[in-house]
């Protein structure tokens, strides 16, 4: 598990939303709790885009900060491993 550290900004009809530490990991909603959760999928969203290109993920900077942020929160990425096994490699 990862630890980002999320921004939440109250604009006018609506909520922007970014991960400070993650360039790219930017959304908006119409309240928090949409903002929170697109902001979620945005993130596992580029992390998987990243891993498939073969870059590295940016690492976690808990000093990031944002003086406009209205709530600055801790966001986690949590990917999951899976391997992928030919059929016939199965059966010998």
């Amino acid at each position: 598990m990862l630890t980002y550290k999320a921004m939440y900004r109250f604009v006018n009809g609506g909520v922007h939303a970014e991960a400070l530490d993650f360039p790219g990991v930017i959304t908006c909603a119409d309240n928090l709790p949409e903002a929170r959760r697109l902001l979620a999928e945005a993130l596992v969203d580029m992390a998987e885009t990243c891993l498939l290109l073969g870059e590295p993920l940016p690492r976690p900077d808990a000093s990031y900060t944002d003086p406009d942020a209205d709530v600055e929160e801790p966001i986690y990425l949590l990917l999951t491993a899976a391997a992928r096994v030919k059929p016939e490699a199965v059966a010998a």
